[in-house]
């Protein structure tokens, strides 16, 4: 049966952000028990906070406005003033966050560049200070998974920089704004992943269709100390049970069907992997995300998005000559296949 789009005029391939709530969504939210979360009396803010602390097995959430607080709350939390902090040089929290943890949180990222954007152990280890009073103190590890690049990283390598994390006293944060996602390609359960971290931040409106939100997770006395951070920034919400509401419905059913959106990008790659004049790997499709790139030689893709448009579709700008388009719950496989159409028409009439 076709879902009910809520509206949605056009196919939104842009990101995993862009869902609008399901019916059952703002159903939760006009019905939601509320109280005020500064005081930490809202019922169903407490209920999400604890639903997911328990699936990913760590004694305490805080709900967040959004991933890009969560993070930030989260390093602070861990950190102090003019420590420096190991991570990747594209992750979230370099790229995409203003700097937050520099201006805010007032610590030093110290960035790995490696191929696929992995890191290793032995990155972690040759990246550590030495105990050195002209350097910063190295106090934590900042990784992702899944990765923005739409690669997951397998529970082996989490589990060794987790290690090699902990043998030098450091802890271990991780953005897992698609931790889902990733469980979901690794065939594991969330709580196998974020065994080997000492905090997580998710998303609930990246893939999960929620309108609003993220969740961090960690020990008890962590969440304290973000859950103080939160205010000084302006992060307290006061009825904010009715958008939890949503974000229950976001762990306990969409959480479940994410691998319908993989097998739609999977499917997506697969299409786009036959046809002459598109570079794609079908390999390193392993969440909602497909990155392709047009030959320059077969096609001018600078009028691309516009076509698009015209065909009722929607995706961002090509980064340096690459596309990238994300499934979600609201793309089924007839939307898959007419932007594979649209494809197919642009190398047809490639002038």
């Amino acid at each position: 049966m076709r879902k009910e789009k809520n509206g949605m005029k056009s196919v939104d391939f842009r990101s995993d952000t862009v869902t609008f709530p399901t019916q059952e969504m703002r159903n939760a939210m006009m019905n939601a028990k509320v109280g005020d979360d500064v005081y930490g009396d809202d019922p169903t803010v407490i209920e999400l906070e604890n639903l997911a602390a328990k699936m990913l097995g760590k004694e305490a959430g805080l709900f967040v406005s959004s991933g890009t607080m969560g993070n930030l709350l989260s390093i602070w939390a861990h950190t102090n003033r003019g420590e420096e902090i190991i991570t990747g040089w594209h992750n979230h929290i370099i790229v995409h966050e203003q700097a937050g943890i520099a201006q805010i949180c007032q610590v030093m990222p110290h960035v790995i560049c490696h191929e696929n954007d992995f890191i290793y152990p032995e990155d972690i280890e040759k990246n550590i200070r030495p105990d050195d009073i002209h350097e910063p103190k190295t106090t934590l590890v900042s990784l992702e998974n899944a990765l923005s690049n739409g690669l997951v990283i397998p529970l082996d390598i989490m589990k060794a920089n987790y290690e090699m994390a902990k043998k030098y006293g450091l802890k271990v944060h991780l953005d897992g704004a698609r931790i889902f996602n990733a469980a979901t390609s690794l065939k594991c359960d969330v709580k196998d992943i974020a065994q080997y971290t000492d905090s997580v931040t998710f998303c609930l409106s990246k893939g999960l269709a929620a309108p609003y939100g993220s969740v961090i997770v960690g020990n008890k006395e962590f969440i304290e100390r973000a859950r103080r951070h939160r205010k000084m920034i302006g992060g307290g919400t006061r009825q904010a049970g009715m958008m939890a509401a949503c974000g229950l419905v976001a762990l306990k059913k969409m959480t479940k069907r994410l691998k319908e959106d993989h097998a739609n990008a999977k499917y997506i790659a697969s299409e786009l992997a036959k046809l002459d004049g598109i570079c794609v790997d079908v390999e390193k499709v392993q969440i909602n995300m497909v990155f392709f790139k047009f030959d320059k030689k077969k096609f001018n893709d600078k009028k691309f998005v516009e076509l698009c448009k015209t065909n009722n579709l929607l995706i961002n700008p090509s980064n340096d000559c690459e596309y990238r388009v994300v499934t979600h719950y609201w793309i089924e496989k007839k939307d898959c296949d007419l932007l594979i159409k649209t494809i197919k028409s642009c190398l047809k009439n490639k002038k």
